[in-house]
């Protein structure tokens, strides 16, 4: 990678970082704020699920965008939408002020995430995809795994009203990163040359990025269901503070960042179709142990399983998807996709969970996730099944 290339993955890591690390503040906060406010399991559902429903909607028009006009415009616009709509919650009083809020959060969310990874997919070497993808997700999952950590301490010694301040401050600092270290857009890697993407309709038809795509989504719909109900299970059953929580939330974050690079570059060398099944069954565990924890002790060692699964199948999938991106001219296009089916994720994954909570009990969300793992493997080792063209890259 050239220098001028490092100078744009270090901008790109340390604003996705901050303005995640700002979001994972009110991970841990917001299930418990809204249940003090009356929210049932479905209501509980829908403050998640709004933000992953407006991000849906907006994805595949800010990813295709992203490939036409350039990078950097929308990530500003969409870091500093996120440092305004912070502030917001402040003000929120009701469940349906902070549906409303997450709805819009999740529109400039749209805006950031899959263009950034596009932009580190358009820097990327030949020969090093899960590596250097490995290394930028690290951004993600730190931010994450600090987030809620945070979050919980600044609510228990502080107020809530604090930690939105501070999701505030970060997503603010991210924006002025990428405004003032990102180059113009004119000086983009393929702002010269930018070629016609593929349409849309080759893109989805195309069966490797479907099974890319439902391995997300069931990936994602587990992920919604541990941050929309562990905390509500871990202050109904556990009484546990919301420190401890934090703890719960943020390890197996953390333990997947801490894997994304080694895995990224085993990914880089071995059969990367088998990481991410391999990592799905951990994770298929993982919601069974949850299910059945009876104690701080087992929770936490479903986190740390949760986190190993991730670890071992995001970089192998990722590298998959910046083939994709390169091989169609439509990295923004891909990666939207791709983040499409994180959104969806955590949209049925937290409603599904949520009726099952009202429906049966708290704990059979956790089963329904181990579930919805299962089929996402099923799913995905059909579909990206080794052909003459996909050979080399699985």
């Amino acid at each position: 990678m050239q220098k001028s290339d490092r100078k744009i993955f270090g901008t790109l890591f340390f604003s996705i970082f901050t303005a995640v690390t700002g979001v994972g503040i009110v991970v841990p906060l917001l299930p418990v704020y809204a249940h003090d406010l009356g929210a049932s399991g479905l209501y509980i559902g829908l403050i998640f699920g709004a933000f992953s429903l407006s991000r849906t909607l907006f994805l595949p028009y800010f990813g295709r965008l992203s490939d036409k006009k350039g990078r950097k415009i929308l990530i500003v616009a969409g870091l500093l939408s996120y440092a305004l709509v912070s502030g917001a919650f402040l003000f929120s009083t009701s469940i349906n002020t902070l549906i409303l809020i997450r709805f819009i959060q999740g529109i400039a969310s749209a805006m950031i995430m899959p263009v950034c990874q596009a932009y580190v997919g358009d820097i990327t070497p030949s020969g090093k995809e899960g590596f250097v993808m490995g290394m930028f997700n690290m951004s993600m999952f730190f931010g994450l795994s600090i987030g809620p950590v945070i979050g919980g301490f600044v609510k228990d010694y502080y107020s809530l009203d604090t930690a939105f301040v501070c999701m505030g401050l970060l997503s603010l600092t991210a924006f002025l990163t990428s405004l003032f270290f990102l180059p113009p857009v004119t000086a983009e890697k393929n702002s010269g040359s930018r070629k016609t993407p593929k349409e849309w309709k080759h893109i989805i038809g195309d069966r490797n990025i479907a099974g890319l795509f439902l391995f997300r989504f069931a990936y994602t719909a587990s992920i919604g269901i541990i941050w929309s109900f562990l905390p509500v299970m871990a202050n109904q059953e556990f009484s546990l503070s919301s420190f401890s929580t934090g703890i719960l939330v943020t390890i197996g974050v953390l333990i997947s960042g801490i894997l994304h690079t080694p895995m990224g570059i085993v990914a880089d060398k071995f059969n990367k179709r088998t990481l991410v099944a391999t990592g799905g069954l951990v994770i298929v565990f993982s919601m069974l142990f949850y299910g059945q924890a009876e104690s701080f002790n087992d929770l936490l060692f479903s986190s740390i399983l949760f986190g190993v699964g991730g670890g071992f199948s995001m970089p192998a999938l990722m590298a998959l998807a910046v083939y994709k991106g390169k091989e169609t001219d439509a990295m923004g296009s891909v990666m939207a996709l791709i983040t499409t089916a994180h959104s969806l994720g955590m949209l049925i994954g937290s409603l599904a969970a949520g009726l099952i909570m009202d429906m049966f009990r708290l704990r059979e969300a956790f089963n329904s996730g181990a579930g919805i793992m299962i089929a996402g493997i099923i799913l995905f080792l059909f579909l990206t099944r080794v052909s003459n063209n996909n050979q080399k890259q699985c």
